[in-house]
């Protein structure tokens, strides 16, 4: 069992965290002027209940990233009643910067000020804020709740000219905002001791009003809202891959807005990240990656060349736009070289490259292009399953495996599809490309190769259907 504190596993759990924290604060090119910077805070957001009841934001239970008043989280955990568990509520709170200029009469809002070289442009920006409950595993039986209230504020700072007269001032002001967080466990029907522990995070703003425009609303929300936990003397279970005894529990946790992973290191299981974004158990910043580019997708050579390209001006408007943004353009014009060649590529492990062969690749025909080796050939290859043999034009019915993170597959769950390739992977294991059956683009599909892909354990043969090309 681990033996450092519940704070420190967390600590070094909050790399990742922290890019769930800021996915989409700010988006390339970083300039206020972007249409696509206009529209923001679009995960994690917890609404004012008042405010969500008239708007029709009625929670249907499902869940998913989009406004709601709370969210959810349900995990398994095994841990006996003296173990103690940490719980860190993070979020964002929204921060006003207001650029005003010195008149006779005193200040004045304008859109944007220069000083000195300096330009600031109004701009919503934010504040990270995080809130622990800590209580051994015995307390969480009868339950815990924290009540979380934030005062508004304002910080002013003064612009002055070179000669050091007053011409402006910076404002950033910040709204109240109430929220709660309780917590309990209580045990779940397993054949072995387990506990399902749940999270609960409620915004309790009560004060605006319910026809308040969403700009307006949103300085009363928690944006990125996720959770943290830790335990000692104990281990939390992966609900993407539980083990068997514990997959009947794991179907049962109902999480809403929300998708607990395992986090940590890799073979741990004393940390969990309950996100509002889909993550798979274990997830890592690339240490190849010198600094967050607010997109989790992001690509970061692609988005730090690009942000090279921008003139001055761009770069001028995204430094004045906001902090974060002006960080990362000056990170992105200090990079070495030696920087950049990291970003390009990196090898995780080394492995044969070509399946089944010790024969050298031909260097004027690589392995992978279609055609370059006769033993592999998706057209024809078969893969045994469930004592059907299937190949091109088999008939499957498609059941996805539920520890898999991709959203998508919710959908395609009991529908039927036709076998286009067997495909054999670098590791020797199959895979099956299909065409789902009523896709109005299947033949598009199939001309330009942009199939499904499944493996032989998420299909059922439809024994004696075969349908021909």
């Amino acid at each position: 069992m681990p033996t450092d504190r519940p704070s420190s596993r967390i600590d070094r759990a909050e790399a990742v965290a922290d890019a769930i924290l800021y996915e989409g604060y700010l988006l390339y090119p970083y300039r206020r002027s972007s249409g696509k910077n206009r529209v923001r805070w679009q995960f994690g957001v917890l609404v004012p209940p008042i405010w969500a009841a008239a708007h029709g934001l009625v929670d249907s239970g499902v869940a998913g990233s989009a406004e709601s008043p709370w969210q959810q989280t349900e995990c398994l955990l095994e841990a006996p009643d003296p173990a103690t568990v940490r719980i860190r509520l993070r979020f964002l709170h929204l921060q006003r910067k207001l650029t005003e200029q010195r008149t006779a009469g005193g200040y004045r809002p304008v859109d944007r000020i220069e000083v000195g070289g300096r330009t600031e442009l109004s701009f919503d920006e934010a504040v990270p804020r995080e809130f622990d409950i800590e209580a051994s595993v015995g307390d969480l039986r009868r339950g815990r709740r924290l009540d979380v209230r934030l005062p508004g504020g304002e910080d002013v700072e003064p612009l002055v000219d070179d000669r050091g007269e007053p011409v402006g001032r910076v404002v950033r002001r910040r709204w109240p905002l109430c929220a709660s967080v309780t917590v309990s466990a209580a045990p779940a029907e397993a054949p072995f001791p387990l506990l399902r522990l749940v999270i609960r995070v409620e915004n309790t703003e009560g004060t605006i009003p319910p026809d308040s425009p969403r700009d307006e609303t949103l300085r009363h929300c928690l944006l990125a809202a996720h959770t943290l936990a830790t335990v000692s003397l104990g281990r939390f279970l992966s609900l993407l891959d539980p083990p068997e005894w514990a997959q009947c529990a794991a179907r049962e946790c109902r999480n809403v807005h929300t998708f607990p992973v395992l986090a940590g290191e890799t073979g741990s299981a004393d940390v969990l990240l309950s996100s509002p974004i889909i993550l798979y158990d274990h997830p890592q910043i690339a240490p190849e990656s010198p600094g967050d580019l607010h997109d989790a997708a992001e690509i970061d050579e692609i988005l730090s060349l690009r942000t090279l390209t921008l003139s001055d001006a761009e770069k001028r408007e995204a430094r004045a736009t906001d902090p974060r943004a002006a960080a990362i353009v000056d990170r992105v014009e200090a990079m070495p070289p030696a920087v950049f060649e990291r970003l390009h590529g990196a090898i995780r492990a080394l492995a044969p490259v070509r399946p089944g062969g010790d024969a050298a690749p031909d260097p004027e025909r690589p392995w992978w292009e279609p055609g370059a080796d006769d033993a592999i050939a998706p057209e024809t290859e078969t893969v045994l399953v469930a004592g059907a043999l299937l190949a091109r034009g088999s008939r499957v019915r498609l059941r996805p495996r539920r520890r898999g993170t991709d959203a998508h597959d919710m959908f395609l769950e009991g529908r039927t599809a036709r076998v286009e390739q067997v495909l054999l992977d670098v590791d020797g294991s199959r895979f099956l490309a299909v065409t789902v059956d009523d896709d109005p683009g299947a033949e598009l599909h199939q001309w330009y190769g942009r199939l499904r892909h499944f493996r032989p354990e998420e299909v059922e043969p439809l024994t004696g259907e075969v349908a021909t090309p």
